[in-house]
């Protein structure tokens, strides 16, 4: 009976241990358990939501590169078209100026020449007095034969 009695008992302090633990113990691990699984799902699930979000920024990131490299690629060929058409204007300026000077320079060629025509003609005019003057030995007075010199400077 003494076994008996010890297993009874034993078996009665065993159901009073499990009763316990399932009433008292087991309530609160099993509530930290599922906190945990809970916790570990959530940011399992929130690391799956910033992984959609990563690749959502990374798409639009990308989007604005390239839209900065169109930009600026569109802004490299309006500023390169701009300095041809500055220098296409700069080189028509030049020549612009380059015909002014040199018709400034034909003109005043002319000048020159006309009146280097005119110093000859007088001189030429001033020699033939002189010659004829000469020939005649005698004084021409050029007051007096003023319309014969004219003539003469037409004529040459």
């Amino acid at each position: 009976m003494n076994l008996n009695a010890t297993i009874f008992a034993q078996m009665i302090v065993f159901a009073i241990l499990v009763w316990f633990t399932m009433k008292f113990v087991w309530p609160p691990i099993a509530k930290a358990l599922d906190e945990r699984a809970l916790k570990i799902s959530e940011g399992l699930a929130a690391a799956e939501k910033a992984k959609t979000e990563l690749a959502v920024a990374n798409k639009r990131v990308e989007a604005e590169l390239s839209q900065s490299r169109n930009e600026s690629a569109t802004r490299l060929a309006d500023a390169e078209r701009r300095a041809q058409t500055l220098i296409e204007e700069a080189k028509a300026r030049a020549g612009e100026e380059a015909a002014k000077i040199v018709a400034a320079a034909r003109q005043e060629a002319e000048a020159e020449a006309l009146k280097a025509r005119e110093a000859l003609r007088e001189e030429v005019a001033a020699l033939a007095v002189k010659g004829a003057e000469q020939i005649l030995k005698r004084e021409v007075n050029a007051s007096v034969h003023a319309e014969l010199l004219g003539r003469l400077k037409t004529e040459l």
